[in-house]
C-alpha cells in the first residue's frame, strides 16, 4: 500500500515575499523623490529667471514692454520671497512664470526696435527720393 502526502496551505498570502518587497521599494523610492523635490531650492532655476530679467532689461523691455517687464519683476521678488520662506515649490513656479513674462518683454522689445527702424529706413528712403526729385528739376 502506497502512502501519499497531499501538501496544503493553511493560508495562501496575497502577495508573495519578493512582490512585498518590490511594492516596499517602490513606495519608500517614491517618498525619497517627492521628499528630495520638495526640500531643494529653485536655484538654477532663479538664476536663469534673472538672467532672463535682466536680458529683456538689456533689449529695452522697461521701455517698450512696461506691463510685462512689471510683472517679470515682481514675480521675481516674490519668488525670492517664497524661497526665504522655504515655499520651494511656489518660489519654483513664480520664477518659472516670471522667466516666461520676462521673455515676453525681450521679444516684445526687439519687435518693437525692429519696426522703429524700419520705419527710420521708410523715412531715409522717402526724404532721398524727394531730394532726388528737386536736383532733377
Amino acid at each position: 500500500m502506497e502512502l501519499k502526502t497531499m501538501k496544503t496551505r493553511t493560508g495562501t498570502p496575497s502577495f508573495t515575499c519578493s512582490q512585498s518587497l518590490k511594492l516596499a521599494a517602490l513606495a519608500l523610492g517614491s517618498c525619497l523623490v517627492l521628499a528630495g523635490c520638495a526640500g531643494n531650492p529653485p536655484t538654477e532655476q532663479y538664476a536663469v529667471t534673472q538672467s532672463a530679467v535682466n536680458d529683456a532689461v538689456s533689449a529695452g523691455g522697461t521701455e517698450f514692454a512696461a506691463v510685462e517687464m512689471k510683472s517679470a519683476q515682481d514675480k521675481l521678488k516674490q519668488a525670492e520671497i517664497a524661497m526665504h520662506d522655504k515655499k520651494y515649490d511656489q518660489a519654483r513656479m513664480l520664477a518659472e512664470q516670471a522667466e516666461w513674462d520676462a521673455r515676453v518683454a525681450e521679444r516684445k522689445a526687439q519687435a518693437m526696435k525692429a519696426e522703429q527702424s524700419v520705419k527710420d529706413a521708410q523715412k531715409g528712403v522717402q526724404e532721398l527720393r524727394q531730394e532726388g526729385q528737386r536736383s532733377v528739376q
